[in-house]
């Protein structure tokens, strides 16, 4: 007997089954190809060998199949079955739109930049960590041993006396405080050895009318420009190309020197080498100043 592959009907002989087949269109077919079988086993058998399996489309929510994506996205318009697909910047929560992604995130404080203080948003982390650091945030805690100014910063305040601003220190300088830290630093822990110091306290330099390259005032050594003889000049007078006489903390890991104790702290405070965070950087210059303006030695930040 001969069985009809799709339905229950059965023929003594072959011909009429496919007969039957043929007329009812019976025949089981190949998802690529053309071929066709008496049943979707031999069918299937096929598909397997050849990889003919046509592809097969999924509903993005729920378990139904479609032949195109077209047909699937038709359903899944009809049902609202997308998935969503706009994420927080922070955890693992998707949303169908921005708009809820960023309300989201604003209650939440999920903004990967943001301050939730400030209610802003930052183009990346370095501005927001600038942002953290600010007066805003910082306020100015960091106050002057001779004068109470306040500074936001390490940084800020030691440039204050390093540049001969502080009317209270009026000889303290760059070449001053450099000489009594390097006194106290036998170890070498932020002063860099050498076999004499040079004082360049008391040196300056000017430019002369050979530095006009015609449009421009140009240091001779570093090539920038300045629009004034008067601006060349206060370039060649500050710390930019005198010798670098600290190096950071992180000898091993970093190892970058400077030409002034400012300089130094700056880098410790942009976090760029990774040694010590911004709030410890206070901490250090806390311990330093105490060393300095007490004549002990530093043996260790």
């Amino acid at each position: 007997m001969y069985e009809c592959g799709t339905c229950d009907f059965e023929f003594r002989y072959r011909e009429d089954c496919d007969a039957h087949m043929d007329e009812y269109d019976h025949w089981v077919e190949c998802d690529t190809c053309t071929r066709q079988f008496r049943n979707e086993r031999s069918c299937e058998q096929h598909m397997d060998a050849l990889d003919h399996w046509a592809p097969v489309f999924e509903c993005e929510t729920c378990t139904r199949t479609f032949s195109s994506q077209d047909a699937a996205d038709q359903h899944m318009n009809a049902k609202g079955h997308w998935q969503p697909t706009v994420p927080c910047e922070t955890c693992s929560q998707l949303f169908y739109t921005e708009e809820g992604a960023n309300q989201h995130m604003a209650v939440k404080g999920h903004y990967k930049n943001y301050c939730a203080e400030c209610d802003r948003t930052f183009l990346n982390e370095n501005c927001l960590r600038q942002h953290l650091n600010s007066r805003i945030h910082r306020g100015t805690n960091v106050g002057c041993p001779f004068c109470n100014a306040g500074f936001v910063t390490a940084s800020g305040v030691t440039h204050h006396i390093e540049s001969g601003s502080c009317p209270n220190a009026s000889k303290w300088d760059r070449d001053t405080i450099h000489r009594m830290t390097n006194r106290l630093d036998p170890k070498g822990i932020i002063t860099n050895k050498q076999i004499e110091w040079r004082n360049e306290q008391n040196i300056r330099y000017y430019a002369t009318d050979h530095a006009f390259n015609g449009t421009n005032w140009e240091c001779y050594l570093c090539r920038n420009r300045f629009v004034s003889m008067a601006a060349l000049n206060a370039h060649l007078n500050s710390p930019v190309h005198k010798e670098k006489i600290y190096h950071c903390l992180n000898k091993r890991g970093c190892g970058k020197e400077f030409v002034s104790l400012a300089a130094l702290f700056n880098h410790l405070e942009s976090e760029s080498c990774g040694y010590v965070r911004f709030g410890e950087v206070q901490n250090v210059h806390r311990r330093l100043n105490d060393a300095i303006m007490n004549r002990k030695m530093i043996t260790s930040l």
